[in-house]
């Protein structure tokens, strides 16, 4: 997986599956086990009532092994899968992400969560910024090595522009744009525990995440007019497809349609 040159999270998540699996044939030889054997087994998972991702993961860990490690043809396991569910994504208001950013005090967080929500950031893709990665000649943000090992760019806000200016001047990073208190590179863990205090003491009362900023920089931009073909390429997203959940949760033309009740004459 590291000569396919696969992200650390696919390798670790693979793993944990393939060792799931080794541990239920414990003594047996995996490699002379029959699609009977393996099929049997995945249809005893499914029976717990595992999420569509778990069994996505479980199926493609075991593929992975049988058809890219020991080279054997592709196959086909025909066995009763959890429905993908359409959920939609949490998304905050313009006022709500006012309210929420100014939460933040410190200098560095701020500029942690004002880029992830200005540049449409995944979390992962935050704390592997670079200095480099900020280009303020042409207000871009350069994300490099995104998901599908994908090199993209982003928009660079001016007020972000300003704070990183000043940020850079009191933390002199040396490498990544974001680096923790002895160096390197900075949490996963400690942007989501930024956030999360920032949401308590916010009031706004929504089960978000980091990864909601990024939901929410697509449907303003979305909102406020810019075609769908320009958010894919910012979100860097494969297919309009993915991006066009964004049309499911936006305001933009709602606010002209009124709901039936208000045309009644009811107190």
């Amino acid at each position: 997986m590291r000569l396919k040159n696969y992200s650390l999270n696919t390798i670790n998540s693979y793993n944990h599956f393939f060792e799931k699996f080794l541990a239920h044939f414990h003594g047996k030889d995996v490699d002379s086990l029959t699609k009977e054997q393996i099929t049997d087994f995945l249809y005893q998972e499914c029976l717990k009532g595992m999420s569509y991702g778990y069994q996505n993961q479980l199926i493609n860990a075991i593929k992975f092994y049988y058809e890219k490690v020991l080279g054997r043809k592709r196959d086909f396991y025909n066995i009763p899968r959890a429905k993908k569910p359409q959920k939609l994504p949490v998304v905050f208001s313009e006022e709500e992400i006012t309210i929420l950013l100014n939460q933040v005090k410190n200098l560095k967080h701020k500029c942690i969560l004002f880029l992830i929500y200005s540049a449409g950031l995944r979390i992962s893709e935050s704390v592997n910024m670079k200095v480099a990665d900020i280009d303020s000649t042409r207000n871009l943000v350069i994300i490099r090595g995104g998901k599908g090992k994908k090199d993209r760019t982003s928009l660079l806000s001016h007020k972000l522009l300003i704070m990183l200016r000043e940020y850079y001047k009191e933390y002199r990073p040396k490498e990544f744009l974001f680096e923790g208190e002895t160096g390197g590179q900075y949490s996963v863990k400690s942007i989501q525990n930024i956030f999360n205090k920032a949401l308590a003491s916010s009031g706004i009362k929504k089960e978000a995440t980091v990864h909601s900023l990024r939901h929410s920089f697509a449907t303003h931009l979305l909102e406020r007019g810019t075609d769908l073909r320009y958010i894919q390429e910012l979100l860097g997203h494969n297919s309009s497809k993915t991006t066009e959940i964004y049309t499911h949760i936006t305001k933009k033309g709602m606010d002209k349609i009124a709901s039936p009740l208000d045309n009644l004459d009811i107190q």
